[in-house]
C-alpha cells in the first residue's frame, strides 16, 4: 500500500525510536510505500525539501513555529499548515495513488488536505486520537468554553471525526470519552489504537549500579524515576510537593529528566536547598534518556487533576519496557493508572493527594522485594498491550493486506 502521513512532529529519519518512528518503521518492514510529510519550522531555516530514510521518504514543508513558540504564531501555523502542506504534497508527489492516509492529533485542521486526497485517490483514513483539542486547552484554562476560539476549533474536532473512516482511540477510556461527547460517530469507526513501542530498537542497560556511580545516585537508594515534559499539563506543583515532603528521607532518592516550562521552578528549589536526594536533569537524547532511567526502580506519571479528557502519556511504556512498576498521580478520568494497577504494575492515585501518594513511596521503601515480580508483570502487560505490531495489526486489519 502506498501511505500518506501527516504530523507536526520533527522527523527527519526514522531509524531510530519514537512513538511515530516505531509505526512507520514496522510499516516499511511490512513491505508498504511510507511517504511523511512533517513541518520544517521557521526557525530552522530550511526550504520544503524530500528526504529518504530506510526506504521511506520524508517531505520536511516549510512552515512557521507551530511548536515552542507564542500562542500567536502556533495558531496563525496551525491554521496555514493545511495548505502548506497541501500544496507540497500535490508538488512533489502529485503522481502517487494513497491507499491510506495515517493522521495524528494535534492539529485538528487538516481537514481540506484529508478530504481532497481521499477524493482524488479513494485513499482511506485513519485518524490516530493522541490529544482532544479543545477541551484539553479549556481543562488548562487556555480557552473558555463556548468562546468563539472554542466552537471554531470544536467544529473543526467535529469535521476531522466525520472524515475519517476509522478513530484509533490510545485506552478505553479514550474511547468512551470520544463516544459520549460525540454520539454522532458510529461505533464502528471507534477501536482502540494504542500508543506502542519497538522493544527491539530500544537497548536495556542491565547494570543499573555502574549507572548510579556515573551520575552520581546512591547504589543503595530507592530511586524514583520521572522522566518527560515539565509543564503545566503534567501538574508539576504535585510534584514539587511530592519532593518537599520527602526532603529529608534518603532511603529514597527523585530522578528528575526533562524540559518544559516549569523546569525552572524545580531547579530554583533544588538549587536553593541544596536539596541531596533529588537530581534534576534537562532533556537529553533518546538513548541517553533509556541509560539514565534504566537506573531506577520505580517510574512516576504525573499529570495535572484539572483534566476531563483521559490522556495516556507515552513515558509509561518506556518505564514498563525497564521493568519499572509505575507509581501515577493523575485526574480522575485518566485510566493509565487504574490499568496499570489492575496488572499487578504500579499504584494510581488521583493527583493531589498528597498523603497516600507518600504511603505509595513509602510501600515501595519497605516493599523492595515486591519490586522484581511487579517488574516481570510490567514487562509482560507491555508486550501484550504496547508492542508496535498491536498498533500495526489494529489499523491492517480493516484491509487486506494483514501481519
Amino acid at each position: 500500500m502506498n501511505i500518506l502521513f501527516l504530523t507536526i512532529a520533527d522527523i527527519k529519519e526514522i531509524e531510530t525510536s519514537s512513538l511515530y518512528k516505531d509505526l512507520l518503521r514496522k510499516f516499511v518492514k511490512e513491505g508498504h510505500n511510507m511517504y511523511v510529510v512533517s513541518p520544517a519550522e521557521r526557525r530552522t531555516h530550511e526550504k520544503t525539501h524530500v528526504l529518504e530514510s530506510m526506504d521511506a521518504k520524508i517531505l520536511k514543508v516549510s512552515t512557521l513555529n507551530i511548536t515552542r513558540t507564542n500562542v500567536l504564531e502556533k495558531g496563525v501555523a496551525t491554521i496555514l499548515i493545511e495548505s502548506q502542506y497541501y500544496k507540497a504534497v500535490n508538488h512533489y508527489w502529485g503522481n502517487i495513488k494513497f491507499d491510506l492516509i495515517l493522521y495524528s492529533t494535534p492539529p485538528i485542521t487538516f481537514n481540506k488536505l484529508i478530504n481532497k486526497i481521499k477524493e482524488k485517490y479513494g485513499a482511506k483514513s485513519y485518524l490516530l486520537l493522541k490529544d482532544i483539542f479543545p477541551q484539553n486547552a479549556v481543562d488548562m484554562g487556555m480557552l473558555k468554553k463556548d468562546s468563539i476560539m472554542f466552537n471554531f476549533f470544536r467544529k473543526k474536532e467535529k469535521k476531522l471525526y466525520a472524515l475519517s473512516d476509522y478513530i484509533g482511540c490510545m485506552s478505553p477510556a479514550n474511547l468512551r470519552f470520544v463516544k459520549v461527547h460525540n454520539p454522532e460517530i458510529p461505533d464502528n469507526k471507534l477501536e482502540i489504537c494504542p500508543n506502542s513501542i519497538d522493544i527491539k530498537a530500544n537497548t536495556i542497560h542491565p547494570d543499573k549500579k555502574a549507572i548510579r556511580r556515573e551520575f552520581g545516585i546512591p547504589e543503595d537508594a530507592m530511586v524514583f524515576v520521572y522522566g518527560g515534559n515539565l509543564g503545566k499539563p503534567q501538574g508539576i506543583d504535585f510534584l514539587l510537593d511530592v519532593l518537599k515532603t520527602n526532603v529529608d528521607k534518603l532511603d529514597r532518592y527523585f530522578l528528575i529528566v526533562g524540559k518544559g516550562t516549569e523546569y525552572n521552578k524545580i531547579s530554583e528549589w533544588v538549587t536553593s536547598l541544596g536539596v541531596k536526594n533529588v537530581k534534576l536533569l534537562p532533556f537529553v537524547p533518546k538513548e541517553k534518556y533509556n541509560y539514565l532511567i534504566s537506573s531506577g526502580d520505580v517510574g512516576l506519571v504525573f499529570l495535572d487533576r484539572r483534566f476531563t479528557i483521559p490522556n495516556f502519556p507515552t513515558r509509561v511504556m518506556g518505564y514498563l519496557l525497564h521493568r519499572m512498576p509505575v507509581l501515577s498521580a493523575t485526574d480522575p478520568v485518566t485510566d493509565v493508572g487504574t490499568l496499570v494497577e489492575e496488572n499487578g504494575c504500579g499504584f494510581w492515585v488521583e493527583s493531589g493527594d498528597l498523603a497516600k501518594f507518600n504511603d505509595c513511596i513509602e510501600w515501595f521503601v519497605v516493599n523492595q522485594d515486591q519490586l522484581g515480580q511487579m517488574g516481570e508483570k510490567a514487562y509482560s502487560y507491555l508486550l501484550e498491550n504496547y508492542e508496535v505490531s498491536v498498533t500495526y495489526n489494529a489499523i491492517m486489519r480493516h484491509f487486506e493486506c494483514k501481519n
